[in-house]
């Protein structure tokens, strides 16, 4: 059997693990073992504890339960209310502004979390029923919260960025700036496209929640502009070459908590207590996934299969825009079906030298890459946010989730589209702060 052929029967059998709802971690944990007993027999055991735990022996993935401890403070808090509420007191006049506000509180949540789920979770709660009160259909109402929910993956600071820089030996803090402007693109292409949905379906004055003084308005500022400075603090010392990823995860973890306690009077334990629980539960299941990605890798390049898929890849005879459209119905079509930090340990690894050898940019494809990753959490099978908003509003059918978000799927291949021929919105941020890289 070619090492391709017996890469598809590996891809086969992850995917029938994965299928009958076995955890990731312990689906590519399984058939690497048996992959490796397989091929190389049962001294191969001896081996895997060493690999297992070489996945984890990185310095910068201190940053990853950090960032997570950040984003569950912020999640446990009243702050994405508070979001919410600022938004709409702005946007309120504006046709569909209800649903713009929703979209902005998920980019801004989306960057004190770095969680999509979170995302959805905090402000779907709080919006949908306000949405489904004020008169827009159920479609608009979850699809709008369920793909800004995706936002949490890409604006900083992204767990998912993170990973793709441990895996790529890339500058997390290049990652990082290399996301800000994509993410107020996708952003802006949300709110364009719903403004204009809106305005067609005539939900012009249903948004309308009355008028708000400037008092009023400048009243919701106090309590989220703290929030705001802490990420705008973490991209400066990043960049600035102040304090290394994982320093500024935990100062941010830290003020973050500080704040909460502070702003909200959260002084109890017990929601303390949870906020951490949430934070070493996530942390715990993004390593287990990191670790046996590690241990996935070394059986497939022990069995050649990933040397033989890079050759295969590059000897395609094709100019290097029909490449990247190769990668990007590859990376779609595995988004289906795996979380974004799976996808990115198993792949980005192997594609990284294909596409620079390519004369593409790294921390561009970065981009790229995650946003194929939000496009993935808002479809079947998997659609991590269509079940996360689906708990939210359970007498919503899954299907008309899915109609409402299908509009933001297209938002963000035109945003592939988009980042395809202007690659400075990725790349120009990075190179004007911190110079180009080597």
């Amino acid at each position: 059997m070619s090492p391709l052929e017996l890469g598809g029967v590996v891809l086969i059998v992850l995917l029938a693990l994965i299928a009958t709802g076995m955890p990731i971690a312990f689906a590519l944990g399984l058939v690497s073992i048996g992959a490796l007993i397989a091929t190389e027999g049962p001294g191969s055991i001896s081996i895997l504890g060493e690999t297992f735990f070489a996945g984890l022996n990185s310095f910068g993935l201190v940053s990853i339960p950090m960032f997570i401890l950040m984003g569950a403070a912020v999640a446990s808090s009243p702050a994405g209310r508070d979001l919410y509420e600022a938004l709409d007191r702005w946007l309120t006049r504006v046709p569909g502004g209800l649903v713009l506000s929703n979209l902005g509180a998920c980019g801004l949540f989306a960057a004190l979390s770095g969680s999509s789920p979170a995302t959805c979770a905090a402000i779907g709660k709080m919006g949908i029923p306000e949405m489904r009160k004020r008169g827009y259909p159920p479609s608009i109402a979850t699809g709008s919260i369920a793909a800004g929910g995706t936002l949490g993956i890409l604006i900083p600071p992204s767990i998912t960025l993170i990973v793709y820089g441990i895996a790529t030996e890339t500058s997390i803090g290049r990652l990082f700036l290399a996301g800000i402007l994509p993410g107020l693109l996708l952003v802006g292409l949300f709110m364009a496209w719903t403004l204009i949905a809106c305005k067609a379906k005539g939900y012009a004055l249903t948004s309308m929640s009355g008028s708000f003084t400037l008092r009023e308005k400048m009243e919701a500022l106090p309590r989220v502009l703290p929030f705001l400075t802490i990420i705008v603090a973490i991209l400066y010392v990043l960049y600035g070459g102040v304090a290394t990823p994982s320093e500024a995860a935990g100062a941010g973890a830290m003020f973050c908590l500080l704040l909460v306690i502070v702003i909200y009077r959260m002084w109890k334990a017990g929601p303390i207590v949870d906020m951490f629980r949430d934070a070493i539960r996530e942390s715990i299941m993004i390593m287990m996934i990191i670790a046996a990605s590690e241990l996935f890798s070394f059986a497939l390049s022990s069995m050649f299969i990933t040397q033989s898929v890079a050759g295969w890849i590059a000897d395609l005879d094709v100019n290097r825009w029909a490449l990247m459209g190769i990668i990007n119905v590859f990376l779609l079509i595995a988004g289906f079906f795996l979380p974004p930090v799976a996808v990115i340990l198993m792949t980005a690894p192997i594609l990284l030298p294909i596409i620079t050898q390519a004369g593409f940019d790294p921390y561009w494809f970065a981009v790229v890459l995650t946003v194929n990753m939000e496009i993935g959490l808002i479809t079947p099978p998997v659609g991590l946010n269509l079940y996360v908003i689906n708990g939210i509003v359970p007498d919503v059918p899954l299907g008309t989730i899915l109609r409402g978000s299908a509009p933001y799927v297209l938002c963000m291949v035109l945003a592939i589209i988009i980042l395809c021929i202007f690659p400075a919105i990725a790349t120009w941020l990075p190179e004007a702060l911190m110079g180009r890289a080597l």
